[in-house]
């Protein structure tokens, strides 16, 4: 018990006890309107939608919500941006760099208030949106900021009498869809390269958490981008499907569902065969071995699994334990997710705020329902925390069968489920008997193991005696259902450029 404590003593330094100004509670709420051509604008429908404070359900702000008209009208504005002559085509590549930089130190400036703004709209703990998803974001924008000048082709050797060259050209106008769970870093994921290659954007945010990518928009105009270059419009699914639908939309990047993500790529073919990537569900297995280091190994699920109220796309929400350990381990599971601080976002101590909306707090209620019909052991957790909020306590389920419901859908919730196994060839067959394949670990000291099993597990991303750790410079992406395409790194520049030969016939040698 006591390394358990300590493990969470270290969790809560890690985000909370560094120095850390108070955080705005009740944060200004600047802007709510449709960000076009660097100006704000009312819908044309007139239409508004509230947005919630998940922690206290009450109304934070009244909304424009975006029509079709609204989302034509900013792509007209990119355009025009996106012309020839204009001076976002014509500018310099380190120039397009310097931009971003200026994003990131604005945005460096407003630290507290951004972390502040998301916690409130979204009800992530102040803790981690200021010590991790604000700098996470800054960092993404400089990295691509470094990349705007770097990103160019090839000379080939071809044969003949020819000179042969690739150029990397933007891809045009890119419509941006972004999910509610990281609001302000998957905006800088999607904003990061495909400004740095030259194109033009209209992002729309999540419904339930537009307010910090809205405050984004202002920044990038106090940065110095041209208008017509960012776009943002928020509004609900008509919005994005507008923006998918969009005759003159080169492009599509989604994050979030499958089920949404199926929609989007029919979408995109039906509409004009826009390019699309696609980051989608999950449903990663976390392989721990007798062998691993079993503190390290609880810790780091409990982590894999509950950061961000287990809203993340990349959880590692099957926990496969070998059997001489399973005991033991969700033992010390349960206890873990019993000491794990629940409560209002703000307090530097708490761990774990509210899930982000009525509708899917009372998804993940019905679904730890299912384990427990289905015969799963809940050890831990499993309830509503509170009458005000969307509070679920954390919850662990034992002896869970790989056919049960909650092994088998996305959660996207504080919910572990451990399974036994008992062989290494058992584990990796039913660690990717799955529909998804956008992350996997696997814990244990056998360097043998961990070459076996990372060659074996069909998945985009495989951590080794960690988990949930990325940084801008690593591709992060997913096999099958989890979508296609990558993001960050330099292969996340892939997503937002064209690639066109050069041939030039060179000429005979006068006599």
């Amino acid at each position: 018990m006591i390394k358990l404590i300590s493990k969470k003593l270290n969790f809560v330094r890690q985000f909370a006890t560094k120095a850390i100004p108070a955080p705005e509670t009740n944060p200004p709420i600047l802007y709510t309107g449709i960000f076009i051509n660097n100006e704000w604008h009312f819908a044309k429908s007139k239409k508004k939608f509230k947005t919630l404070n998940p922690t206290t359900e009450e109304v934070i702000a009244n909304v424009q919500h975006g029509s079709a008209d609204d989302i034509d009208h900013a792509v007209q504005a990119a355009k025009e941006a996106f012309k020839l002559d204009s001076p976002w085509r014509t500018m310099d590549a380190s120039k397009r760099g310097l931009l971003l930089n200026k994003l990131a130190d604005l945005m460096e400036k407003d630290r507290t208030y951004l972390a502040s703004l998301e916690t409130f709209d979204n009800g992530k703990p102040y803790s981690v949106a200021y010590n991790f998803d604000v700098p996470a974001s800054i960092a993404t924008l400089r990295y691509y900021a470094g990349w705007a000048d770097k990103n160019h082709g090839k000379v080939i050797p071809m044969d003949g009498k020819f000179f042969s060259y690739t150029r990397h050209e933007p891809v045009g106008v890119c419509g941006q869809i972004i999910p509610w769970n990281f609001p302000l870093l998957m905006a800088a994921w999607k904003l990061g390269p495909a400004l740095a290659t030259g194109n033009c954007i209209i992002l729309k945010p999540a419904e339930q958490t537009p307010l910090t990518t809205l405050y984004i928009a202002q920044l990038t105009k106090q940065a110095g981008f041209p208008p017509g270059v960012v776009n943002v419009v928020p509004g609900f699914g008509d919005t994005g499907a507008a923006l998918v639908q969009h005759p003159d939309v080169d492009k599509i990047a989604f994050t979030g569902s499958t089920e949404v993500g199926k929609l989007i790529k029919e979408g995109a073919a039906k509409s004009n065969l826009k390019r699309t990537t696609l980051e989608l569900g999950g449903k990663s297995p976390n392989i721990i071995f007798k062998d691993a280091d079993l503190d390290e190994a609880i810790e780091s699920a409990h982590f894999g699994l509950f950061f961000n109220m287990g809203q993340c796309c990349c959880a590692g929400s099957r926990t496969f334990v070998e059997s001489s350990i399973y005991d033991e381990f969700v033992e010390r599971s349960a206890a873990r997710a019993k000491a794990r601080i629940v409560g209002d976002p703000f307090d530097l101590q708490v761990e774990h705020g509210p899930q982000i909306d009525e509708e899917q707090m009372n998804k993940i209620l019905s679904l730890i329902k299912s384990g427990k019909s289905e015969g799963a052991k809940l050890v831990q957790g499993g309830v509503r925390v509170g009458e005000k909020g969307y509070f679920i306590a954390p919850t662990v389920f034992a002896d869970v069968q790989d056919n049960m419901k909650i092994a088998t859908d996305e959660i996207f919730g504080p919910v572990q489920q451990i399974l036994k196994f008992d062989k290494i060839s058992e584990v990796i067959n039913r660690a990717n008997n799955t529909d998804y394949g956008l992350a996997a670990a696997v814990f244990t000291k056998d360097i043998d193991k961990v070459n076996y099993m990372v060659q074996g597990l069909r998945a985009g991303v495989v951590w080794v005696n960690t988990y949930n750790v990325l940084s801008t410079q690593v591709p992060f992406g997913g096999y099958k259902m989890s979508g296609h395409g990558r993001e960050l790194g330099e292969y996340g520049l892939e997503a937002y450029t064209e690639v066109k030969s050069v041939i030039v016939k060179i000429p005979e040698k006068n006599s």
